[in-house]
């Protein structure tokens, strides 16, 4: 217990001598595991809202529908409504193919479906504002609606008739909108498609009136549930086409409009694993040598080595597992929104499931260790009295690059001379840079796609939600990924920094004016900035063609060399600042300082 306490009490103390590693710590810890989250969480969210749908509104087991019509049809569905398999049906009513038409002009093709103004014992709809059908007026799919913007009282024109509306439901017997369509002139399931219903008298005056397309449906629900292929398999006629949607097909259609999401949130949380990893990684780095002289002092006082890896390693598993928990919690209120991006479904979503909860702890648990695992074994491993002893590490000296170095102007001989003095530190920052770069050039990609939208003709009066829904998350985790990309710049900026002073300091007493200095600060991380930002254009292009469609369409080259020149700029403007505080450094008190 005793040994317990002052692991806790000098984690505790170590934590408030860096508050702004510890906060940057948790902050890339917390946006990686909750990015991770969602990711794997949409299909279970997304099975749940249509489960609890269906459990609402009586939604049937397997539609039966039929583009054909005369008695035979007829015949053949009532046999369905027969079989010893089905416990009790809805139907056979009229789906009508029409187009609807707002007064604001939005338009879009929609499916009416013919239904008795009392609902039966399946397929019944909730309606969620205002009343169920009536004679003359229209009730409208709730996520169909809110695409439209449309509400109780407002009119819509059907097939050139304006019909009030007189209500809001939802349904768990068709898709989400936009794919109320199941058969039909418009394609199938994947058509852009809204959903109306009218009694079914009305349903019938608008199909003969304008002579449109009628599909016959019925609703079923089964004995058992779970035996829908085997129900389709022992009914299927040979003389007449009859498709069978069952409720599973309903449920894997709703996850169409996610198929991007979850490589988008998913490869989101690698990348914004990298960058932490590569910021804590510096920031470990950067206090190795305090690290190394709390090893000693603890060796000199008698510590075991497993305490005192207990005591450099938890402060970082800690945060870790903070960030952990803070960003499960941010998944768990912000899943709704990214797992239902239509209004299609009620219910409660819920949260990370366990497998999803551990994938996240391994991931924090990843980033602490492998930052702060190979500062700890050093430390472990230096003898006592040079752990307490210990200084800057200095560089090895190269004469070819001294030499290389005197021809250059004083800024770059400085940021050169540093750059090649830390290699690991470059290849951290250069690996920052075009991690960022993948993720600007995925976004522009995404852009770039041509997108239809779900009106009349592809007509963009209704937006297209899923590519809506895609590029709000894009936008979300690149702003993640270089939110975090500037953190690290920064850092790298000011730990180059203080390494550096004493080196600085000397140059200064040589003549270098503290502008020079500044700008060779600043070389130093555009030097592997570079190289980072030439490479992510290639790696991002190549990460998109493992998801992307065949004939997605490439961003010009134009935006992909702008993206590149703006993050070198950026970059450069973000290290002027540590890079100026460090440079007014008085020499004085610093050369005292490290020869203190």
């Amino acid at each position: 217990m005793g040994s317990i306490a002052l692991v806790v009490r000098l984690v505790l103390a170590d934590l408030r001598r860096h508050k702004a590693q510890a906060a940057m710590l948790l902050l890339a810890v917390t946006v990686a595991t909750a990015t991770l989250a969602l990711g794997l969480s949409l299909r279970g969210v997304s099975d749940a809202l249509y489960e609890q749908t269906r459990a609402a509104t009586a939604g049937p087991d397997v539609v039966a529908l039929s583009g054909e019509t005369g008695p035979a049809v007829t015949a053949a569905l009532a046999l369905l409504a027969d079989a010893p398999e089905v416990i009790a049906h809805h139907g056979p009513y009229r789906v009508v193919y029409a187009d609807l038409t707002t007064r604001d002009s939005a338009s879009s093709p929609v499916v009416v479906q013919g239904f008795a103004e009392t609902p039966g014992a399946v397929n019944r709809p909730l309606v969620t504002s205002g009343r169920w059908v009536r004679s003359g007026g229209t009730v409208l799919e709730r996520g169909f609606a809110a695409a439209l913007d449309v509400g109780v009282g407002d009119h819509v024109t059907i097939a050139g008739r304006s019909y009030p509306v007189v209500g809001i439901a939802v349904t768990a017997a068709t898709s989400i909108y936009p794919w109320a369509a199941q058969i039909g002139p418009y394609g199938g399931p994947s058509d852009y498609t809204g959903l109306a219903w009218m009694t079914r008298s009305d349903a019938r005056a608008l199909a003969s009136s304008h002579n449109l397309p009628v599909t016959l449906a019925l609703d079923l629900k089964l004995r058992d549930p779970a035996a829908t292929e085997a129900f389709r398999d022992a009914h299927r006629l040979s003389t007449l086409r009859i498709n069978f949607h069952s409720w599973q097909f309903t449920a894997r259609q709703d996850m169409v409009i996610l198929r991007d999401s979850q490589p988008i949130l998913v490869v989101g949380s690698w990348l914004l694993s990298f960058l932490a990893i590569t910021g804590v990684a510096a920031l470990a780095a950067g206090r190795a040598v305090e690290q190394t002289r709390r090893a000693g002092l603890l060796k000199a006082v008698g510590a075991a080595p497993g305490l005192i890896a207990a005591v450099l390693l938890t402060e970082y598993l800690a945060l870790a597992l903070a960030g952990d928990a803070l960003g499960l919690v941010i998944a768990r209120l912000t899943v709704p929104a990214i797992a239902s991006p239509t209004a299609s479904r009620i219910g409660d979503a819920v949260g990370p499931g366990g497998a999803t909860v551990a994938t996240a702890t391994v991931l924090a648990v990843a980033v602490a260790v492998l930052s702060s695992l190979r500062p700890t074994l050093r430390a472990m491993r230096t003898a006592t009295v040079t752990a307490l002893t210990a200084t800057t590490h200095q560089p090895r000296r190269r004469p070819w690059l001294t030499a290389l170095s005197a021809l250059l102007p004083t800024p770059l001989l400085l940021g050169l001379r540093l750059t090649a003095r830390r290699p690991g530190r470059a290849v951290l920052q250069a690996c920052s840079t075009a991690t960022t770069v993948i993720a600007i050039v995925a976004l522009l990609t995404l852009y770039a796609q041509p997108e239809r939208g779900y009106g009349l003709d592809g007509s963009s009066a209704l937006p297209n939600l899923r590519g809506e829904h895609d590029r709000r998350l894009m936008v979300a985790v690149t702003i993640l990924l270089i939110a975090l990309a500037v953190v690290n710049t920064i850092t790298l900026t000011w730990s180059t920094a203080m390494e550096a002073r004493a080196n600085m300091a000397i140059a200064r007493t040589l003549g270098a004016t503290p502008g020079q200095i500044t700008a060779g600060l600043s070389t130093a991380q555009l030097l592997p900035a570079l190289p980072g930002a030439v490479i992510g254009v290639p790696l991002g292009i190549g990460l998109l063609s493992l998801f992307a469609a065949r004939n997605a369409a490439e961003p010009p080259s134009s935006w992909l060399l702008g993206a590149a020149l703006a993050i070198l700029l950026v970059t450069a403007a973000l290290t002027a600042l540590p890079a100026r505080l460090a440079a007014r450094r008085p020499v004085a008190q610093t050369l005292s300082a490290e020869t203190a």
